[in-house]
């Protein structure tokens, strides 16, 4: 049973980011302002994370210098101030569906930023260098049949919706608008990307991840509520009433923030990050169904067709970090047992040396003998 759990966990991980694109698309379909939105989730989380940080971390909290929180302001502001806003916008514009297809992008862009940075290197001749390159091509050319192309329509499996839309899936979504929400996602996905690498950097330098996550939901909370109030200047449109957006972000703040995030953390310690990562085209598959259920999506092939390329994308790359993982492992054995040989052979010659030594001193030794 044991050996089932993490198995059993990363799927119900993907249920969970499942059913995080669909109420939080039913929410906007009913006219729920993005911005605001974003910042009732930040304001969510820091209610759930700040008491217990200071209960865990009170006295590691005067540690924290003015230098480390400035980086820390910037980190909340790329990764979930900037990055946030444009994914939900991004949601907006298009569909549930295609949020999940494009999310199976964000391993092929973490590496890809991390090969910029040179942080990642690419050997063209081996197998693996060219399986790398090739799941980035993939990525892309999956984004680009997602955004040009549309294809057949499939019917929806529910007819009746589950969640009141304020209007319909086709007025929302004209052809401009979702191409832009397409590369609008495809832009979240990379500052989202770098701010993982950002912040893989700043954990090394301050290794406290309770304080390094509860100080940037405290910075994003405040930067969120300035961008709505740009946003968003009429008040009535923020109040929350007992409808899909209040449970939408209740369900993004504490299960996904709260629980996913754990069960996250759990599964990557059982099995390591590809693990994880070989699960998100389940997400895309769920999400495609659910959409279509309970909130009436049309699906178009090109969707499906650009899911296809993400996710062979993925695997490329994935299958490539594993091989090359496993041939770093494989060369170092090599160099040991060489070494080791190489030691082998010297010892009969240092041992023929040292016999010849003894024979030349035992030989004026005899001479004197005899004279």
């Amino acid at each position: 049973m044991d050996a089932k759990k993490p198995y059993v966990v990363a799927i119900i991980i993907q249920v969970i980011f499942t059913g995080m694109f669909v109420l939080i698309k039913a929410a906007f379909n009913q006219g729920f302002n993005t911005f605001v939105y974003v910042f009732y989730t930040q304001a969510a989380a820091c209610l759930l994370l700040v008491p217990i940080a200071v209960l865990r971390e009170r006295e590691n909290i005067k540690s924290m210098s003015f230098r480390l929180l400035f980086k820390l302001f910037l980190c909340a502001l790329l990764g979930n101030t900037f990055s946030i806003n444009l994914l939900d916008v991004a949601l907006k514009y298009t569909s549930a569906t295609v949020q999940s297809t494009i999310s199976n992008s964000k391993p092929v862009v973490t590496f890809f930023l991390a090969l910029l940075l040179r942080m990642e290197v690419v050997k063209l001749r081996s197998s693996h260098g060219i399986a790398k390159v090739t799941g980035i091509v993939l990525c892309l050319a999956g984004v680009l049949v997602v955004a040009f192309f549309t294809g057949p329509a499939l019917s929806p499996v529910n007819h009746h919706r589950a969640f009141h839309a304020s209007h319909t899936s086709s007025d929302l979504t004209s052809r401009v608008t979702w191409i832009k929400g397409t590369f609008l996602k495809l832009l979240g996905d990379i500052t989202w990307s770098l701010w993982i690498i950002f912040q893989a950097a700043l954990l090394k330098e301050y290794p406290n991840r309770m304080l390094v996550t509860v100080t940037q939901c405290v910075f994003s909370t405040a930067q969120t509520f300035v961008v709505a109030v740009v946003a968003e200047r009429d008040m009535t449109r923020w109040k929350l009433g007992l409808d899909i957006s209040l449970l939408s972000i209740l369900y993004t703040s504490f299960v996904v923030s709260g629980v996913s995030n754990y069960l996250i953390v759990w599964c990557m310690e059982m099995k390591g990050p590809v693990f994880l990562a070989i699960w998100f085209p389940l997400c895309f598959v769920l999400t495609m169904f659910c959409s279509s259920f309970f909130l009436g999506e049309v699906i178009h092939v090109g969707s499906i067709l650009g899911g296809i390329f993400l996710t062979a994308g993925l695997y490329s790359v994935l299958w490539a970090k594993s091989k090359e993982t496993m041939v770093e492992p494989c060369t170092e054995v090599n160099m040991t047992e060489s070494a080791q040989e190489e030691e082998e052979e010297r010892k009969p010659e240092e041992n023929q040396r040292k016999v010849r030594e003894e024979h030349e001193d035992d030989v004026p030794a005899s001479a004197v003998e005899q004279v």
